[in-house]
């Protein structure tokens, strides 16, 4: 598999969706169902504490939030997370778009002053992800997979960045485990692209058990 560095010294890939036969898609899914499962039964006291530092953080807000996502081919859904930001953050955005810190179409502040104490801890172990088990359950998303954009973010979408939208989005990715926000706007697309392109239930396997180590080691997310 390319590295970060590899990636930046070759050309940008076209989807080819031949690989995604019927039996890699069954098998995802199959696979998909039963960890997610899984997940939700073995984290579900791991979720209480977690809901219960929210509320000492910040009594008057929601435990969980939800937003809406585009899936594959465009279709929105509702995606959920652990709160770690104040309850008026998406009011703020607008005020905040000068600070925006990556290139492209989408949004990340290194030092975003909406993030709450508590927030700040579940975003840098990307434990406020958590509750997609509960997307990954219903089929809105997968494990593995692009990670699903805002519809304000694919409004400035390319016809290119566009075909990251061919597959269901997924909880973790290529690009998170190359990166995650040290990678510009237009490396997380290529590596998006990669990643159907050469789509594999071993492939899968690998970026998740990279994922775990970035849990254990964390870099570059905010």
């Amino acid at each position: 598999m390319e590295t970060v560095s590899d990636h930046r010294r070759v050309q940008r890939e076209q989807v080819d969706l031949d690989g995604l036969t019927t039996t890699y898609r069954f098998g995802k899914r199959c696979f998909d169902i039963f960890a997610s499962f899984v997940g939700i039964v073995l984290l579900s006291w791991f979720f209480l504490l977690i809901a219960l530092l929210i509320k000492l953080d910040d009594p008057h807000g929601k435990v969980f939030y939800s937003q809406t996502r585009l899936g594959k081919n465009g279709q929105d859904f509702q995606m959920w997370k652990f709160r770690s930001m104040v309850t008026n953050a998406d009011k703020m955005v607008d005020k905040l778009l000068e600070q925006n810190e990556v290139t492209g179409a989408m949004f990340k502040i290194k030092d975003d002053p909406r993030i709450t104490r508590v927030g700040r801890v579940l975003r840098k172990y990307s434990l406020d992800e958590l509750p997609q088990l509960y997307n990954v359950l219903r089929g809105d998303m997968s494990l593995v997979g692009p990670r699903p954009p805002l519809p304000r973010e694919v409004a400035a979408y390319t016809d290119y960045d566009r075909q990251r939208l061919a597959v269901i989005p997924g909880c973790t990715g290529l690009w998170q485990v190359s990166g995650r926000s040290d990678l510009n706007f237009g490396e997380m697309v290529a590596l998006d692209i990669q990643y159907i392109n050469h789509a594999s239930i071993s492939q899968d396997i690998i970026i998740l058990l990279k994922t775990f180590l970035v849990f254990v080691h964390p870099s570059g997310a905010y």
